[in-house]
C-alpha cells in the first residue's frame, strides 16, 4: 500500500521490498501465476492500469490525497484502499486466487479482504514492529497489535530467514507449522561480477580504495557508521566513501544534514560522495567499484544490497543482525560486526585492503554464494505454495 514496486528504491519510502515485489511478481509472472498488484495512487495523473509485462499489473488505487503521504498517517487510510482494492477485484476478469500482503500497512487490507472474498492470505512483513522496538527504541503499539493480529489469521506467513521465523514466533506467537521460509532472490543478468577498474571509470573514481553505502538516509540504515568508519581508515588517506541513497521517512532530512555534519567534524570534505538514489540496475556499477560494501543496518529481515553486492564479488562488511546473519559467512564471503564501534568495521576494511589475496578469495566465494539465490527459484517455491493453500481451509482468526 505504502510504495508502488514501480518506484526507485533508495528514495522516500522505496526500498527493498520495492525490488522483492517488483521481481518477485515478474517471477511469478514468468512462471505462470498472473499477479495483480494494488497500491495506492500517490500523484495525479497515473493510470488505473500499468501492464508492467504480460502477466503482470500494478493498480493504482485511489486513497487519501493524490500526494505522497507520510508512512505513520497511512493507517487512517487503509479502510479506503481496502474498499478500493475490493471494487477492483470484484470487477476483475480473473477470480483472484489468493492475496500476499507485503508490509503491515497492505496485511490490514490483505486481512479484511480475506474474510470479505474468503480468500488465503499470504504476509510477508519485511520488517516487524517487536523487532525494531528492540533495536532502535520505540514503536507505534497500534502498529504491533495489527501485525500480531494479521499473524493470528494469515494461511501462511513468509519468513526470509530462520531467525525471522524464530523471531515471529518468539514476539508474535506465530504458529510454526503456518510459517514458510522462502529467500529473496538477485537478478544475476544485472548483478555480476566485472571489472572494477572500468566501473571506477563510469564513476569517475580514482584508483584509492572505495567503500560503498547503498540505502535509504535514515537512522535505522546506519549510513553515519560508514562515514565514521572511514574516519578510522587514517593509515588509507585516498579511501573514499560513495553513499547512494536519498532521504527516506520524517526522520531523513535531519539525518542527511548529521551526515554532512559529521564529514566536516572529522574533515572528510572531498572523501564522501554523496549519490542521489539511482534506478535499480545502476547500483551494479557501484558495487563492482568498490572494494568493501558497507551494511551497518541497526536491523534487517534480510538484506538485499548485501546480496547484491555479494553478487558482483564485493566482499559486505555488515551489522551482526537479522538476515544479515545469514547471508554473509564470517570470513568466507565477508565479515559480520557486532555491535557499532566504527573502529571494528574499519579493522575489517583494512584487513581486506591489506590482503589482496583474502580479498580476491572472498570476492569469488560471495559471488558463488549468491549464485543460490534467484527469482525463479523463490517464484518456484511460492507456486507450489500458493497451489496447497487454495486447496486447504482457511485459517480463522486467532
Amino acid at each position: 500500500m505504502h510504495t508502488s514496486p514501480l518506484a526507485q528504491p533508495g528514495s522516500g519510502d522505496g526500498g527493498g521490498m520495492n525490488v522483492y515485489v517488483r521481481e518477485l511478481s515478474s517471477a511469478l509472472a514468468l512462471a505462470g501465476i498472473d499477479c495483480d498488484v494494488y497500491t495506492r495512487a500517490f500523484e495525479p495523473g497515473l493510470p488505473d492500469v500499468v501492464e508492467v509485462e504480460p502477466g503482470f499489473r500494478v493498480h493504482n488505487v485511489v486513497a487519501g490525497p493524490l500526494e505522497a503521504v507520510p508512512k505513520e498517517q497511512l493507517p487512517e487510510l487503509v479502510p479506503e484502499f481496502t474498499e478500493g482494492v475490493h471494487r477492483r477485484m470484484e470487477t476483475a476478469v480473473d477470480v483472484p486466487g489468493l492475496i500476499h500482503a507485503n508490509y503491515w500497512l497492505s496485511g490490514v487490507a490483505g486481512h479484511s479482504l480475506k474474510h470479505d472474498l474468503g480468500l488465503p492470505l499470504v504476509s510477508t512483513f519485511h520488517t516487524l514492529a517487536r523487532v525494531k522496538a528492540e533495536t532502535c527504541g520505540d514503536e507505534p503499539e497500534q502498529r504491533a497489535r495489527a501485525e500480531a493480529q494479521v499473524i493470528g489469521c494469515s494461511d501462511a506467513i513468509l519468513a526470509s530467514t530462520g531467525e525471522e521465523q524464530a523471531q515471529l514466533e518468539r514476539l508474535y506467537e506465530a504458529r510454526s507449522e503456518r510459517i514458510e521460509i522462502v529467500s529473496p532472490g538477485v537478478d544475476h543478468r544485472v548483478f555480476s561480477p566485472g571489472p572494477r577498474a572500468a566501473s571506477r571509470a563510469v564513476l569517475g573514481l580514482g584508483d584509492g580504495p572505495v567503500l560503498l553505502f547503498v540505502g535509504r538516509i535514515q537512522p535505522l540504515k546506519g549510513a553515519d557508521v560508514a562515514v565514521r568508519t572511514l574516519a578510522c581508515l587514517e593509515e588509507y588517506p585516498a579511501a573514499t566513501l560513495v553513499v547512494v541513497g536519498g532521504p527516506s521517512g520524517p526522520d531523513g532530512d535531519a539525518e542527511l544534514c548529521r551526515l554532512h555534519e559529521l564529514v566536516d567534524v572529522h574533515d572528510l570534505g572531498g572523501r564522501v560522495r554523496f549519490v542521489p538514489a539511482e534506478p535499480h540496475d545502476h547500483l551494479a556499477t557501484y558495487y563492482r567499484a568498490a572494494d568493501a560494501c558497507l551494511v551497518p543496518s541497526r536491523a534487517e529481515s534480510f538484506g538485499l544490497v548485501a546480496l547484491e553486492a555479494a553478487a558482483c564479488g564485493t566482499p559486505v562488511v555488515a551489522a551482526a543482525v537479522g538476515g544479515l546473519r545469514s547471508l554473509v559467512d564470517h570470513g568466507h564471503t565477508g565479515f559480520l560486526v557486532e555491535g557499532r564501534d566504527p573502529a571494528a568495521y574499519a579493522a575489517y576494511v583494512s584487513e581486506l585492503l591489506d590482503n589482496p589475496r583474502l580479498a580476491a578469495e572472498m570476492s569469488r566465494h560471495a559471488a558463488a554464494d549468491a549464485l543460490g539465490y534467484r527469482w525463479s527459484m523463490t517464484a518456484a517455491r511460492l507456486r507450489r505454495l500458493y497451489a496447497d493453500l487454495e486447496a486447504r481451509q482457511l485459517v480463522e482468526c486467532s
